[in-house]
C-alpha cells in the first residue's frame, strides 16, 4: 500500500494532478470572460469591441453572449 507522499510521486498521480489543475484554471478564465462579456454588454459596448478589448476571438465572445443571454 502507499502512503500518501509515495502516491503523489507516483508519474500517474502527477498526471492526473496537472490536467486537475489546468481544467481549474480553464473553468476560472471561462467564468471570468463570462461574467466580463455580461458586465460589458450592459455598459452597451459591441461583441465587436468587447472582442478586442478582452483580447478574444469574436466567435468566443459571441458563444459567451449567448451564455449570459441563457442566464437572465
Amino acid at each position: 500500500m502507499f502512503t500518501l507522499s509515495e502516491l503523489k510521486k507516483t508519474k500517474v498521480y502527477q498526471e492526473a494532478f496537472a490536467e486537475g489543475k489546468d481544467e481549474g484554471e480553464a473553468e476560472g478564465k471561462e467564468k471570468v470572460n463570462l461574467k466580463s462579456v455580461s458586465n460589458m454588454i450592459r455598459l452597451g459596448l459591441t461583441l465587436e469591441t468587447i472582442a478586442e478589448y478582452l483580447d478574444l476571438p469574436l466567435e468566443e465572445v459571441q458563444r459567451l453572449a449567448k451564455l449570459t443571454e441563457n442566464r437572465d
